[in-house]
């Protein structure tokens, strides 16, 4: 699934790397950031609804929908990291990232909405949903790894400029490939009114999906500042990256099979008992355990596959069987995610401001005691409070 790639490079890897760089190369406090994603994602929230009302109403024109997002998403990623801003930066760093986060989300609901086009009937839908999250891993891959790859090649100073361009012709050639994708027509189903989403229990899905993403939606927005600052392995954090999401990419074959022979609930169940278990020892890693904080890396990646795979899917199953329409729909699950990613960076980067964290300084006990807090124990507790839900789901809105 090509196009998967496009909509997952502005992602967690945005999350990853923005931090930084805005706070080292634009010179902008992490709280300032933190509150200007928190605004871009309310933004978001209220426009990623009426997007699904668009892609709704055209369904006749997707392939230029299709091409609108991947043009946005491309400059949006040159104007951010690749072009010098040309006044104030703050203010040129919000319009860059209000034309790349509509960008996003008009991609993500126009791929996730094809679902059933493309899958034909739901009983397909967990081997769609394999294939669509290995593309989407393999796009969390490439984008986590091009920063990490143009210092190599290009030196630091020019890293950000080679990894907005990468970026922007990596979208461009996956769009091209997968022209095909939109000309392919599901069912036709009545326009969405959010109460028969919820009276499908989509709704409480939408909550499950937005709890459950929190824990990922922390480490990755902290993932720079751990390994760098507080593990002190600089350098090291490409390839702890490419090691987690690899892990996740290999582990969906594995996952889909268990949803087959177990049922979507008993394997969700497994993947959030794997995710707790496998990161509950990252706060006690000492200085410099690359080794050991790899096997973390390797066991929560294969449990973010499973999170990957089987909630898309079991929101996908509740709309095919009540007949609602997935593109409206995946509308308000692309935004419940994204609110998610907000309020991470909204609850962890102003914390570790106030603390006297600073990227690349010489951080105090208490500020990296801060950081440890916030990455490794937090989001142990988020997954559990994410288990609980799933456990007090109806049987029926967890099979497929």
């Amino acid at each position: 699934m090509i196009f998967a790639i496009v909509p997952a490079v502005a992602g967690i890897p945005l999350y990853l790397h923005l931090p930084r760089y805005a706070s080292t190369e634009l010179g902008l406090d992490l709280a300032v950031v933190a509150g200007l994603l928190l605004f871009l994602r309310v933004f978001d929230f209220v426009q990623d609804p009426l997007l699904g009302k668009l892609v709704e109403a055209c369904q006749d024109r997707l392939p230029l929908l299709a091409a609108l997002a991947s043009f946005g998403l491309g400059v949006g990623f040159i104007m951010v990291y690749a072009v010098e801003p040309p006044f104030a930066p703050l203010a040129w760093l919000l319009v860059s990232l209000l034309l790349l986060f509509t960008a996003f989300s008009l991609a993500t609901i126009l791929f996730y909405s094809q679902s059933i086009a493309i899958a034909g009937e739901r009983a397909n839908l967990p081997r769609l949903a394999a294939w669509r999250e290995v593309g989407s891993i393999s796009g969390i891959v490439i984008g986590a790894s091009l920063l990490p790859l143009g210092a190599f090649l290009w030196g630091s100073v020019n890293a950000y400029t080679f990894f907005g361009l990468a970026l922007a012709v990596l979208i461009a050639m996956a769009w091209a490939i997968s022209l095909p994708l939109w000309k392919m027509r599901g069912p036709a189903t009545p326009k969405l009114r959010f109460s028969d989403l919820r009276q499908a229990g989509g709704g409480r899905l939408l909550v499950l999906a937005f709890i459950n993403n929190l824990p990922v939606a922390v480490t990755s927005t902290l993932f720079l500042f751990f390994v760098e600052d507080r593990l002190q392995l600089p350098g090291a954090a490409g390839g702890f990256l490419v090691l987690f999401f690899l892990a996740a990419a290999a582990s969906v074959p594995l996952w889909s099979r268990l949803i087959v022979k177990f049922g979507a609930r008993q394997s969700l169940l497994w993947a959030m008992a794997l995710a707790i278990l496998s990161f509950s020892g990252t706060a006690f890693l000492p200085e410099g355990a690359a080794l050991l904080f790899a096997g973390i890396c390797l066991a929560s990646g294969a449990a973010l596959g499973g999170d990957m795979v089987i909630l898309p899917a079991l929101f996908s199953a509740r709309l095919d069987a009540a007949g609602l329409s997935q593109t409206g729909a995946f509308g308000w699950w692309g935004a419940s995610i994204k609110v998610a990613l907000a309020m991470a960076a909204a609850m962890t980067l102003p914390i570790l401001d106030w603390s006297g964290f600073r990227p690349d300084g010489d951080n105090t006990a208490s500020a990296l005691l801060s950081l440890t807090l916030l990455y490794a124990v937090i989001p142990c507790f988020l997954k559990i409070g994410a288990v609980a839900l799933v456990l007090r789901l109806p049987s029926h809105e967890v099979s497929i």
